[in-house]
């Protein structure tokens, strides 16, 4: 096995690379999450992007890191709207395609009153990410401190990228999300894997329910190939388990009111903090502070907080132990 590096400089932002969707959220709020056959009547509606490789990046980004994109979006307004976005953000571009034989994706999204969430995706433009996008972006893995990914693309895409990063020495960090089956050759070059409970728990199956289950669950996904896995745990915080740490990282109190994307700008702060060259409970804890500001409002993308907010949270909690 090659030895990993984190390709971090003093002093210098890391450099993370994103492979991963970009999708328009259309958003609205309900009194409760609908029944299966089930009308409820809600109230606001609104739209925001989105898309788990998105908002990873631009959590990445505005936690302090330099971000490149590889994403696909359509020929449309959405998508000429989303990588205005990326601009915007300060994200690197130059590798997101435009396709003219798809939309852009999209995610209907109904939010609770309590801030949960449930979400469908017409995938669109992010189904054509090819293997062949990420080879004409070979020249972005050199250097880069982590690559970023999830599978709302292709997995054949996704396991391809893993390939390129490893004989790159990048690290791999695999937010397997939405769940789905992984083969163990891509699992071996998964430096960290990041699924949340249910992920967990469809990935190992085994079901995960607390910080006991949770450390059977990632051993046994650790035995699949994975050097580590931080199982995201909501409030409660993160489990990480590598092999020197089998431990709860605490998450932070606050009143959520929307819980879209906290899993994505978890992963992107948690690459930033990684690539500065911070320790794995550090940068879990890092991360789980960038969620608990994200939770406290509305939308994917905008919920995702400065380096600036993140910081002040953990300062606040330091200071009140």
């Amino acid at each position: 096995m090659k030895k990993r590096r984190t390709n971090s400089i003093k002093g210098v932002k890391p450099k993370i690379l994103v492979v991963g969707s970009s999708n328009t959220d259309m958003i609205v709020h309900v009194p409760r999450i609908p029944n299966p056959g089930e009308t409820v009547l809600g109230g606001e509606f609104s739209t925001a992007a989105g898309g788990k490789g998105a908002n990873q990046a631009v959590a990445a980004a505005r936690a302090g890191a330099a971000v490149t994109l590889i994403a696909c979006v359509g020929g449309d307004i959405f998508g000429q709207r989303a990588v205005e976005g990326f601009v915007e953000e300060g994200i690197d571009t130059q590798h997101v395609a435009h396709s003219s034989h798809s939309p852009s994706g999209v995610a209907l999204i109904f939010v609770s009153a309590e801030g949960q969430n449930s979400i469908a995706v017409a995938p669109g433009a992010n189904a054509l990410l090819s293997p062949a996008h990420v080879r004409r972006a070979a020249e972005a893995f050199r250097g880069a401190s982590a690559l970023l990914m999830q599978l709302e693309t292709p997995l054949h895409t996704v396991a391809d990228a893993a390939r390129l990063a490893w004989r790159q020495r990048v690290p791999v960090i695999l937010n397997p999300a939405p769940a789905q089956n992984l083969p163990d050759a891509l699992l071996r070059r998964v430096w960290i894997l990041t699924p949340n409970e249910s992920e967990a728990s469809a990935l190992s199956g085994l079901t995960v329910r607390d910080e006991a289950t949770a450390a059977k669950a990632a051993a046994k996904l650790r035995q699949r190939g994975a050097s580590a896995v931080i199982i995201t745990l909501g409030e409660r915080g993160a489990f990480v388990a590598d092999a020197q740490n089998q431990q709860l990282v605490g998450g932070f109190k606050v009143k959520a009111v929307d819980t879209t994307a906290a899993g994505d700008v978890f992963n992107g702060a948690l690459a930033v903090a990684l690539g500065e060259g911070q320790s794995l409970l550090d940068a879990a804890r890092f991360a789980n502070a960038a969620a608990a500001i994200s939770v406290t409002r509305r939308g994917a993308q905008p919920s995702a907080p400065s380096r600036r907010e993140i910081e002040r949270l953990l300062k606040l909690e330091a200071a009140s132990r």
